[in-house]
């Protein structure tokens, strides 16, 4: 067994959850990053509660400044992250016709600096070791995009812009980096239930060097 950490970036209670028992059942340390202390405590108590080791942390993915300061704590408290999962969604309202541009940063800060800045704190210790996994959760809008969910689109099309770069750079380092593209609507038990999901990052990280793949998309 493991006592490795994996260090989840937008804690919540649907995938992010489910890949946090997902790579405690394999022995993981598993540290959470979200904006509110309250629902930390919650996770953190409910992974507890099922055996599984966990540490909460406060940070607003959209705040760089914020981030940071997490992954210092985190580092400071637990070591080195061996496994990355990033996995906010943040969206605005309007169709492009209407969307407000501030809207439209701001979101962008969340879906892909966020995942920019996360990287980029745990990059140099896996350089220095010749080893990690990244992973981020994309979307199905990058591949079809919804009026609606305009924001959220243009989003989840750059990170997985993003993802493609950072593996093209980071793969000879010995540092595994994919998307899980998420085509349908998360919900327990559908196709789309997020166990299910949760076993497809354990797949990529499990995959050995030479067979990695940059993306899986789940539909």
């Amino acid at each position: 067994m493991t006592t490795q950490l994996c260090t989840i970036v937008g804690a919540g209670p649907g995938v992010s959850l489910a890949v946090a028992r997902r790579f405690g059942r394999e022995g993981f340390r598993i540290a959470l990053v979200a904006r509110r202390e309250e629902a930390l405590a919650d996770y953190q108590a409910e992974l507890d509660a099922a055996g599984f080791e966990s540490f909460g942390f406060a940070a607003d993915a959209g705040d760089a400044r914020s981030l940071r300061g997490a992954f210092e704590r985190i580092a400071n408290q637990l070591g080195s992250t061996a496994v990355l999962v990033y996995n906010v969604a943040a969206n605005a309202p309007g169709t492009p016709s209407t969307l407000d541009g501030e809207r439209l940063v701001e979101a962008f800060r969340s879906n892909v600096v966020g995942a920019l800045v996360a990287s980029q704190q745990v990059i140099p210790q896996m350089q220095t070791t010749g080893s990690g996994t990244m992973l981020f959760t994309g979307g199905g809008l990058a591949l079809s995009p919804w009026p609606q969910a305009a924001a959220l689109a243009v989003g989840k099309a750059g990170l997985r812009n993003l993802v493609y770069s950072l593996a093209a750079e980071l793969e000879p380092a010995g540092i595994h980096v994919a998307t899980v593209t998420i085509a349908g609507m998360v919900q327990p038990g559908t196709e789309f239930d997020p166990e299910r999901i949760a076993d497809v990052y354990w797949q990529l990280h499990s995959e050995p060097r030479g067979k990695w793949q940059r993306e899986i998309i789940f539909r």
